[in-house]
C-alpha cells in the first residue's frame, strides 16, 4: 500500500503531475522561498546543490547567510549526493511502477509486463550471490566473484531489454515516460559502475537482508563545494562541537575547500573535572568478538543499578541494540525503552517524564538530543562511532592520501608546510 500512496525522487512527475497544486513538497518549498529564515537539514541543503547544478535551485536564492550546524557531517552527506548508486530496491521499484503503468495505460503490451517481471526476479535471484553477510566491501571483491559479475552482466541485459520496450511505450503516459527515463539512468549508472576505473572515484558495494547496492563515490568534493558556495553572495558559517582536530581546523577546511576561513574555538563551560566521571571497564573482549554485546550488557548492569536508571545506552548498529534489548529484558527495575518501538519524540517525552528510565538507541540519538536535569545522568556507549579502517571508502581515501605523500594519521589531512 505504501508504494501506491507515496512518490520518490525517481517516480515524481514534477511539473507534469496532475496533482501538482496539491503537492505538499511544492507548498513547503514555496513557503520557504517567502520566508526570512529557512531551517533545513544537510540532505535538503545538498538537494538544493544538485538542483542548482541543473539550473532549478531556488530555495536559498538571495540568502544573506547560510549557517550549517553539525557541520562535521556535511562533507560525508555531500559525497553521497555527488556519487551514483544502483540498488536492488530502486530496480524493484522501477519494475513495479512499470507493471502498474502497463496495467493502466498499456494493457496491450504484454512484453512490457514480461520484461518488468523478469527484471524484478533477476534482482531477487542476484542478492544471494553476494553472500549472506550484511556488510560494505570494495569493488575488487565483486570482480573476484565470477557469479556476481555474471549476474551484474545479466542485470544490464535485463535493463536494456526493458528499456527498449519502454521506449516504444513512453508516449502512452507520463508515467511510462518517467519509467523509461529512470531505466535509461540506471543503465548508464550500471555501465559506469561496471567499467569505469577513474582514480578519483571509489567503487564499492553493500548488502542488506533482501537487497544490495552498488556505489561510485568521489574521493573528495572540495572543488565542487567551493563552486556551490560561490553561487551565493552571502556568508557561510559552519558550527559543530567537533570541527577542530587538536585545536586546528585545516582538516575540516580541506574537506570542503574552504580555503582561508576565519576560525574560532571556545571551550565548553561544563566543568568536566568536577561534574563528570569516565569509566572504561577492564577485560572487555575485542569489538569484533561475537560475544562483545553480551559483555557490554554485563558491564552495564552494575552501572545502571548505581545510576538508578536515568541512562542512555547508545549503539553503533541496530543489530547490537536489539541484541542488548533482549539481554536486558527483565534485568532492571526501571522502565526500558528501545528505539523503533515508538516515534523518537514520544520516546524522549516518556524518558523525561519517568525520570528513571533506560533508553536503548542508535543513529539519530547520538546527536542533537537534549535531556536536561537528572533524568539523563549516565550515557553508555558500546563502541566509538568511527568508520572501520576496512571500510572501502575510508580505505580508498587513506590510500589516495598516501599516494600524495600525506600521512593519514596527521592532525590534518593536508600537505605539511
Amino acid at each position: 500500500m505504501w508504494l501506491s500512496v507515496t512518490s520518490t525522487a525517481d517516480n515524481c512527475l514534477g511539473q507534469d503531475c496532475p496533482e501538482l497544486d496539491k503537492c505538499f513538497l511544492l507548498k513547503a518549498r514555496r513557503q520557504a522561498q517567502e520566508a526570512q529564515v529557512v531551517v533545513i537539514n544537510h540532505h535538503l541543503l545538498c538537494a538544493e546543490w544538485r538542483l542548482r547544478q541543473t539550473g532549478f535551485g531556488e530555495l536559498l536564492s538571495g540568502a544573506d547567510a547560510v549557517i550549517v550546524d553539525e557541520a562535521h557531517q556535511l562533507a560525508e552527506t555531500a559525497t553521497q549526493f555527488l556519487g551514483i548508486s544502483v540498488s536492488g530496491r530502486r530496480l524493484v521499484e522501477l519494475a513495479r511502477d512499470v507493471l502498474l503503468e502497463q496495467r493502466n495505460n498499456a494493457g496491450d503490451m504484454g512484453e512490457l509486463q514480461r520484461e518488468a517481471e523478469q527484471l524484478e526476479q533477476w534482482v531477487r535471484d542476484l542478492r544471494p550471490s553476494f553472500g549472506p553477510a550484511l556488510r560494505r566491501g570494495p569493488w575488487s571483491e565483486l570482480e573476484a566473484n565470477e557469479v556476481v559479475m555474471n549476474g551484474l552482466a545479466g542485470l544490464q541485459e535485463r535493463l536494456e531489454g526493458l528499456g527498449l520496450v519502454l521506449h516504444e511505450a513512453a508516449e502512452r503516459s507520463k508515467g511510462l515516460e518517467s519509467c523509461w527515463s529512470r531505466c535509461e539512468e540506471l543503465m548508464e549508472h550500471l555501465q559506469t559502475l561496471l567499467h569505469d576505473e577513474d582514480s578519483e572515484w571509489v567503487r564499492w558495494f553493500e548488502t542488506y537482508p533482501k537487497s544490495f547496492a552498488l556505489h561510485r563515490t568521489p574521493l573528495e568534493i572540495a572543488s565542487q563545494f567551493r563552486q556551490f558556495m560561490a553561487g551565493f553572495g552571502g556568508a557561510w558559517v559552519f558550527t559543530s562541537a567537533t570541527l577542530a582536530v587538536a585545536k586546528r581546523f585545516e582538516h575540516f577546511q580541506h574537506s570542503l575547500g574552504l580555503g582561508e576561513a576565519e576560525a574560532h574555538s571556545w571551550d565548553s563551560p561544563f566543568d568536566y573535572q568536577r561534574q563528570a566521571l569516565l569509566y572504561q571497564p577492564a577485560g572487555m573482549p575485542d569489538t569484533s568478538d561475537p560475544n562483545y554485546t553480551q559483555a557490554v550488557v554485563r558491564a552495564a548492569l552494575p552501572v545502571l543499578q548505581a545510576s538508578r536508571g536515568r541512562a542512555f545506552l547508545l549503539f553503533t548498529s541496530y543489530q547490537a541494540m536489539n541484541e542488548a534489548a533482549e539481554l536486558l529484558e527483565g534485568q532492571l527495575p526501571y522502565p526500558v525503552y528501545v528505539q523503533g518501538t515508538q516515534p523518537k519524540g514520544a520516546l524522549l517525552e516518556r524518558f523525561k517524564r519517568d525520570g528513571n528510565a533506560v533508553l536503548l538507541a542508535t543513529a539519530s540519538f547520538w546527536e542533537g538530543v537534549d535531556v536536561r536535569g537528572e533524568a539523563l545522568s549516565c550515557v553508555i556507549i558500546d563502541k566509538l562511532p568511527f568508520a572501520s579502517p576496512g571500510d572501502p571508502v575510508l580505505k580508498a581515501r587513506i590510500d589516495a592520501l598516501k599516494r600524495r605523500g600525506v600521512e593519514p594519521s596527521s592532525p590534518c589531512n593536508c600537505p605539511r608546510r
